[in-house]
């Protein structure tokens, strides 16, 4: 409860940022580079604009992109690691092979060499990221789905005729969201940090 009430105050201060920031954030408002003081807690930067202004309407930047890019890799990895283990075969073979070549690489050298490639935003940095991170949930979705179809149910329902989409959005789907939902959460902080690591 106490880390929930910490995320909330975060997500609070990004939403009500532009009420809260005592300064313009993009403006310069004093000599550059000023140290820590009363009216500039954190000082200002080398353009003179106040840095805990900047801090706290940077929240907003960091909490948006960081959530796109958990949702992309949630749907792209999850979908592709639930065709993977339920189908098996071919498509197996491919979806995994390709995600091996992603985990050949340093993740975040990777998602620097395809960010160079692109064009320096934030889109492209996204895009750059999501691609060295979605083999994560494709290989957890993948496993549990092997485990799931092992299951009685799983094996009556295809006895008794169910389609193939039903019985993943009914049967296997409900028995593993949750368990990627908390880790696609527990991901945020480190792929909200390497965000940041790529600005740079």
């Amino acid at each position: 409860m106490i880390f929930f009430s910490l995320a909330v105050i975060v997500i609070l201060v990004a939403i009500f940022a532009p009420i809260i920031v005592p300064k313009d954030p993009f403006k310069a408002v004093a000599p550059s580079l000023q140290a820590p003081s009363r009216e500039y807690i954190f000082g200002t930067d080398q353009l003179g604009r106040d840095l805990f202004s900047r801090i706290i309407y940077g929240s907003r930047y960091s909490i948006f992109m960081t959530l796109t890019l958990i949702f992309i890799v949630f749907a792209v990895g999850t979908v592709l690691g639930i065709i993977a283990g339920y189908f098996g075969g071919i498509v197996d073979t491919v979806i995994m092979r390709l995600g091996d070549m992603m985990i050949a690489f340093p993740g975040l050298i990777l998602a620097i060499a395809i960010a160079g490639l692109l064009s320096p935003n934030v889109k492209n940095s996204i895009i750059a990221i999501a691609i060295v991170t979605w083999i994560k949930y494709a290989r957890l979705s993948r496993s549990m789905v092997l485990k799931i179809k092992q299951e009685l149910y799983v094996k009556a329902a295809k006895i008794t005729g169910s389609r193939d989409y039903s019985i993943i959005f009914k049967y296997i789907m409900p028995n593993m969201i949750t368990t990627m939902i908390v880790t696609a959460v527990s991901d945020m902080g480190t792929l909200m940090l390497e965000i940041a690591a790529l600005s740079f």
